[in-house]
């Protein structure tokens, strides 16, 4: 692998693909029911216990509305780590309508989308070959996810 490739994951949600680097994909598990967090916004499902932690599951689709309903039958938690710096919240998982697929991310595969205004925690858009996905504002989404899920952390560092 040379220093221009990046090992990445399109991940399949609703009515969108995102693309994550793969370093941050933890596991990819069943769906459960997760419990429920109070007056948290449609996009927190709630967080479940996973390895020792409670994990915030969210929806991104909705989050970022690309889609306004995420099923769960055959749905799949794609449990990523954060990039905040928080001992409270080392992972999140995103709801994923499907596996997750490998793939390698290259200059010569890759073709920016230009966008004047991007969804809150997304950082952009682009081609890979010819699917077109989403790349999520990871450090904010962390931010997002922590405040919305457990109320105490900052939105910004």
């Amino acid at each position: 692998m040379s220093e221009t490739e990046v090992r990445s994951v399109v991940v399949p949600l609703s009515g969108v693909q995102i693309l994550i680097p793969n370093a941050t994909v933890a596991e990819v598990v069943g769906y459960a029911e997760p419990d429920p967090v109070p007056d948290a916004p449609d996009w927190l499902f709630g967080t479940f216990l996973w390895r020792g932690w409670q994990v915030p599951l969210i929806s991104f689709a909705r989050l970022t509305e690309f889609a306004d309903h995420e099923s769960v039958e055959g749905a799949r938690m794609c449990i990523t780590k954060t990039l905040i710096d928080n001992d409270r919240m080392p992972y999140i998982a995103v709801l994923a309508q499907g596996f997750p697929r490998l793939t390698t991310v290259t200059p010569d595969n890759l073709t920016e989308v230009p966008s004047e205004s991007n969804p809150i925690a997304v950082a952009g858009k682009a081609i890979i070959g010819d699917m077109e996905v989403v790349v999520p504002d990871l450090d904010r989404l962390g931010h997002l996810v922590a405040h919305a899920a457990f109320g105490a952390l900052p939105l910004t560092s």
